[in-house]
Formats: C-alpha cells, sequence, structure tokens
C-alpha cells in the first residue's frame, strides 16, 4: 500500500510519453540517399560531441558528491594547483575530437555540395554510366509552389513526382522574396531567391507520398505553402505525367502572371503546355511584358553601361509583383507625372554647378552633394509603390 502512490506517480510520466507517438522523426529516418547522408552527419557530431558533454556532466555531478562538505574522508588539499596528466587529458581529448569534426565537415561540405551532381543512387549502388537525371524547374510564388518539367513539357503547382532510383537536378529560384525549398525525406533545404538560380541534386529510394514545405518565412500564406513529393516507380511516374497532360491546361505568359498575384491556400494545378523559356524569364525577373530582363541589364553592364540614353530602363527593371492588381504587376504612372526620366532634371543641373550645400535626395537617404551611381535621384521621377503587404 505505501508503495501505490510511488508508482503512481510514475505512471503520470507515460502520458507524457505517448505524446512522441504522434511525431514523425522525418530528418531522422528519411527516402532520399542524401537525406540519409545528412542523417549519418547529424549522428557521427551529435556523438563526438557527446563523448566530451558526457563525462563533463558526470564528473561535474562526482565530484559536487565526494567533495561535498559532510565527506570528511575525501583528501582536503587547498594548495593544489597543478596536474600535468589532467591538463594533458583536459587538452587533448577536445582537441582531438575538434580534429574529428574539422575532417568529417571538410568532406561533408564538399561531397553533400548541392551544385555537385549525385555519383551514387545510394550506399550500395552506383549510378549507370549514361543515366540521364530528371530535371525539375522550382519557382517559389506567393505563397505556393510551381513546378516545371521542361523535358516533358508540363508543369504543376504544389504537387510534383519523381520516380525512385532516379537522379533529380533541381533548378530553384522565386518570383518575389526569398524562400526555402524544403523536402526533409529527400534532401535538406536550399534557398528559392528572386533572380538567383540555385541548384540541387539528389534522388529518392523509397515509393511514398513526402510532404514538402517552405522552411523560410515569406509573409502572411507562409504556413500553408506546403505541396506533396510523390515518389513512384517508373510506370507510375508515366501514369502520373500522362495525367498532368490529360487534366492540365495551357501555362502562358498571362495565366503565370495571374497565377503569380500572393494567395494562400492553392490547390493542386495542372498544365499540359508550357510557353518556351518561361522559367528563363521568371529567373530573369522579366515574365511580364515590357520587362527587361536581367541577363539583358547585366549585359550592358558588363559592356560599360548604357549611358544617360539608358534612362529609360527604369520602368523595365521595376520587378516586384506585390504592389498592384495588374496582371503582371507592373506599376502605373500616377497621373501627371511624365513616364520620361529626360524630361526633368535636378535644379542644380538646369542651373549649372551646384552650390555648396546643395543636396539631392531620395527617399529615405540624403548624400550631401553626391549621388549614387545606379540611382535616379532626378526631381519628379515616380515614386516607389506603396506596398500592399509586409513580410
Amino acid at each position: 500500500m505505501q508503495k501505490l502512490p510511488k508508482f503512481s506517480r510514475h505512471l503520470l510520466i507515460l502520458p507524457l510519453l505517448l505524446t512522441l507517438a504522434g511525431c514523425n522523426l522525418v530528418v531522422m529516418s528519411p527516402s532520399g540517399d542524401i537525406a540519409m547522408q545528412q542523417r549519418d552527419l547529424i549522428i557521427v557530431s551529435t556523438v563526438l560531441m557527446l563523448l566530451i558533454i558526457v563525462p563533463v556532466i558526470f564528473l561535474t555531478l562526482l565530484f559536487a558528491w565526494r567533495y561535498r562538505r559532510s565527506n570528511t574522508a575525501a583528501t582536503y588539499d587547498p594548495e593544489w594547483h597543478h596536474s600535468t596528466r589532467l591538463e594533458v587529458v583536459i587538452w587533448s581529448a577536445p582537441l582531438a575530437i575538434i580534429i574529428a569534426l574539422g575532417a568529417i565537415t571538410w568532406i561533408s561540405t564538399h561531397k553533400l555540395d548541392p551544385f555537385r551532381p549525385l555519383d551514387r543512387i545510394d550506399a550500395e549502388r552506383a549510378i549507370p554510366a549514361n543515366t540521364k537525371p530528371l530535371t525539375v524547374e522550382v519557382v517559389a510564388l506567393d505563397w505556393k509552389w510551381l513546378f516545371f518539367y521542361p523535358e516533358l513539357g508540363i508543369a504543376t503547382v504544389n504537387e510534383m513526382a519523381a520516380p525512385v532510383d532516379v537522379p533529380i537536378s533541381f533548378r530553384i529560384t522565386s518570383s518575389s522574396v526569398m524562400n526555402s525549398f524544403y523536402v526533409p525525406a529527400l534532401a535538406g533545404q536550399i534557398y528559392a531567391m528572386p533572380g538567383m538560380e540555385t541548384r540541387l541534386h539528389a534522388v529518392i529510394n523509397q515509393e511514398g507520398i513526402f510532404d514538402g514545405f517552405s522552411a523560410n518565412y515569406s509573409g502572411a500564406g507562409f504556413s500553408h505553402m506546403r505541396f506533396k513529393f510523390h515518389g513512384v516507380n517508373q510506370q507510375g511516374f508515366d501514369q502520373w505525367v500522362a495525367q498532368v497532360r490529360e487534366k492540365g491546361t495551357a501555362l502562358n505568359r498571362d495565366t503565370y502572371l495571374k497565377l503569380e498575384r500572393p494567395s494562400e491556400r492553392e490547390p493542386v494545378r495542372y498544365f499540359s503546355t508550357v510557353d518556351k523559356d518561361l522559367f528563363n524569364a521568371i529567373l530573369n525577373m522579366c515574365a511580364a511584358p515590357g520587362q527587361m530582363c536581367m541577363n539583358e541589364m547585366m549585359h550592358i553592364d558588363r559592356m560599360g553601361g548604357g549611358g544617360k540614353e539608358s534612362a529609360e530602363n527604369r520602368e523595365k527593371l521595376l520587378y516586384d509583383n506585390r504592389h498592384s492588381d495588374q496582371a503582371g504587376g507592373g506599376h502605373e504612372t500616377p497621373a501627371g507625372e511624365s513616364r520620361d526620366a529626360s524630361e526633368t532634371k535636378p535644379a542644380d543641373a538646369q542651373n549649372g554647378a551646384g552650390q555648396p550645400g546643395d543636396t539631392q535626395t531620395m527617399p529615405g537617404m540624403q548624400h550631401d552633394g553626391h549621388t549614387m551611381p545606379g540611382m535616379d535621384h532626378g526631381i519628379g521621377s515616380d515614386p516607389a509603390p506603396a506596398q500592399s503587404n509586409s513580410n
């Protein structure tokens, strides 16, 4: 009867343990070779660090108990100040672990570089010669995912599929803000950034339906920016492609510009045909009509710039698609203002050289007597449109 209350207290722990039954430890039990190697790296690093942490915690408790005030049998030596053997142990063990961690980190950083093509399907199988990877182009939109299959001429929203044991080559970008592409069962997260392309090479080794999502906060719809990744056999993948072609519609520029608008809880959508070079236009931030592509702007820069005549390019370089209800996310010129930057000039440019103390100001910045290359400081230039949502 006296043991029952103590036993009952132990039972109170069981409900806490049962709550762990709902945890999906997919990071520690992945289905792709890259994710498995990353899991192994986590385990090895943790074990190496525990080689120091566990003994330190144990010795801390041991010393506190052994040299407690009431233990008169313990040696009391207030004059002790040095032990060579103890110093060797204290410094050599952490140093050896740091060297081991450094070596593992160096090797893994190069081996698991997301830009590096795969050299194996799993730990026991190398990639056969002349194997062609499946190319998937990924665009992070507000707030959904768009997947292009350029070799198949199809595209999908919030759903993708890949055959088991076939290397996948991802090209990843974003249409607006920085995001992060993450399928825990497949590989680690990779950032998606507007105007930039990141890469990921991975392979799925088990069939199943896996969760993918954004791992970087990107605004109001971030929590629902999720998709399903289907790992299927080759026959299942062919059936999935046939389903997309049967049920899909056309993805042209107009359709994309409407899809690009911010929306939440976007349903799965299929596109059986895709405009040629649409992904490259998104990557270079010129999907909307009249916009200048970033690669064209960079070419002008490489050639030394376009001079004063390039002022007309200003409006072609307004990229943010979330400030307007227009399909292309473009910007309308406010009534009464000229779209030609050459029609208006700073006062000091009209009156000759500026006098001491003259300043040119842009919103949020003031530079006494200076201008910043590449920025339009002209009076009467188009104001930046008000932002409709904040991230």
